[in-house]
């Protein structure tokens, strides 16, 4: 996989609006370990390793064989300039972006 997926936003306008939404989370069943992330912008990219090519060698001894790791990167949309109905990314001489993701581990199994 390579995909963008679009994250349900809460309404520009509301007042209560937290600006951090919750996009995905990720749980080890051998590990215990939870990842949750949460971020400003709209999009998340799911990308599940199709090229890699068993150079490294994890922890558990395991190469990074074709999809043994994935990586979730929060961004825009992909095409965003192109596409008038996407959330704009158009940055203007002289101003600044800046946008906030949160990645939350814990450990839900005793160890």
């Amino acid at each position: 996989y390579d995909h963008n997926f679009v994250l349900n936003k809460p309404s520009s306008n509301s007042v209560t609006a937290d600006p951090l939404t919750f996009a995905a989370s990720l749980y080890g069943d051998q590990s215990g370990i939870l990842m949750e992330i949460f971020t400003e912008e709209p999009g998340l990219q799911f990308y599940s390793g199709n090229f890699m090519k068993g150079e490294n060698i994890f922890k558990s001894g395991v190469k990074d064989d074709f999809r043994t790791a994935l990586a979730l990167e929060t961004q825009h949309f992909p095409d965003s300039p192109n596409q008038a109905n996407f959330p704009s990314t158009v940055l203007n001489p002289g101003e600044q972006y800046k946008t906030r993701t949160v990645y939350k581990f814990s450990c839900l199994k005793e160890q």
